[in-house]
């Protein structure tokens, strides 16, 4: 996967994380975690399309959706579950270098 698919990923996982909230009923504090954590990821995996070292953003965003999908109240584990697997993709896909980081890597270990 390139850099600018796994931002579309981002963009992807972020809006599903918003939709989700009012998919089926969360506890107060999971359903705003979700939709608030929807709106960030998405913002800054856009941001991430210009700034590539903003992606780091979602990084942290991701571990967060991960801690608090087991932190937070919850009324159904359906909810722990997306919010968890939502974060380990955010995360992954934060990760994945841009093509200069590829090339520059290449290059040291070489």
């Amino acid at each position: 996967m390139n850099s600018r698919g796994a931002r579309y990923l981002n963009i992807a996982a972020g809006i599903w994380l918003f939709i989700s909230a009012f998919l089926w009923q969360h506890s107060q504090a999971q359903f705003t975690n979700s939709w608030i954590m929807g709106i960030v990821v998405t913002v800054v995996a856009l941001i991430g399309l210009s700034v590539p070292s903003f992606r780091y953003v979602n990084t942290i965003a991701g571990a967060w959706l991960i801690i608090s999908g087991f932190m937070l109240p919850r009324i159904t584990s359906g909810t722990v579950l997306n919010n968890v697997i939502v974060g380990i993709v955010v995360v992954a896909a934060s990760l994945v270098p841009t093509f200069a980081e590829r090339s520059h890597l290449r290059r040291v270990a070489a």
